[in-house]
């Protein structure tokens, strides 16, 4: 017997017909702030990436030194860019009431931005840091005062450098770079972020399947659900019975269980369902 799946794929029209009159979660990724300058990890234009795991990052001092180096450069370009059309038909649909909350995958704070109010940031955010001895947290800009008077003028002289999804940047030489300890306890300071082999708290996970329960659908943004952290909630609301549409360039994971996929911009979509649902 054939194990192979129904292609869900369809038009904007159908993804209209599905989602009209009921109630949504939304679960978004990367290809949600493309349009805001941020690229992705695995759109289909994207060049290869292998992001640095949570084990590198606290098993390695030289992983670890090069991390922050890069960050103390690409945080930056994240703090200014600004929300698309997409956040901001979300955040019109929350306030409409057709949209009950936003999952995302991103830790950009666009769907803040742009005026989204019940948002889950399920990897975390790029504006904290904390420590892993003592669970202290400060705000990034705080480090960035005491990264720039250990390594002054380092940003300026590597300004120009490419940036990727989580507020890295590509920089080679980081070699000299002096990384900055807790100021508590002198522990680990890493960004409030969940890194690849790293856990997404629980409490964070049950939040975000609660908002999938209370929804009537699940619409998936610019996410190729790659990554078991957003796969599992599609999988969760298929099973449920709820209807599942995903509008993304290019197929994803969760394709099998989807109602209706659409290969198209989130921008434009998302926008002219704001218009029409």
């Amino acid at each position: 017997m054939s194990d192979a799946v129904l292609d869900p794929a369809g038009t904007l029209a159908d993804v209209v017909d599905v989602l009209r009159g009921r109630r949504l979660a939304v679960l978004t990724g990367a290809g949600v702030s493309t349009d805001s300058g941020i690229p992705d990890y695995r759109g289909p234009d994207s060049p290869p990436r292998t992001p640095m795991t949570f084990q590198q990052f606290t098993g390695d001092e030289r992983f670890r030194r090069h991390y922050w180096a890069r960050n103390h450069v690409g945080w930056r370009h994240v703090g200014r860019t600004q929300p698309n059309a997409g956040h901001r038909a979300l955040a019109e649909m929350e306030q409409a009431g057709t949209v009950l909350g936003v999952i995302t995958q991103n830790v950009d704070l666009l769907h803040e931005a742009a005026g989204s109010r019940n948002v889950i940031d399920l990897h975390g955010r790029y504006d904290r840091v904390v420590c892993l001895s003592c669970h202290h947290v400060i705000a990034r800009t705080e480090l960035a005062q005491r990264l720039e008077e250990l390594n002054p003028h380092f940003a300026d002289e590597v300004a120009d450098v490419e940036i990727a999804p989580d507020a890295d940047a590509v920089v080679e030489r980081t070699s000299h770079f002096v990384v900055a300890d807790c100021a508590v306890c002198g522990g680990m300071l890493k960004p409030d972020i969940v890194y690849f082999g790293e856990t997404v708290p629980r409490e964070r996970v049950e939040r975000a399947y609660a908002m999938v329960d209370d929804g009537d659908a699940l619409l998936v943004a610019g996410s190729s659900l790659q990554v078991q952290s957003g796969l599992r909630f599609v999988r969760h609301a298929a099973q449920t019975g709820k209807p599942v549409v995903i509008v993304n360039r290019g197929t994803t994971r969760g394709d099998r269980h989807a109602t209706v996929t659409l290969h198209a911009g989130t921008s434009e979509t998302l926008t002219t369902l704001a218009a029409t649902l």
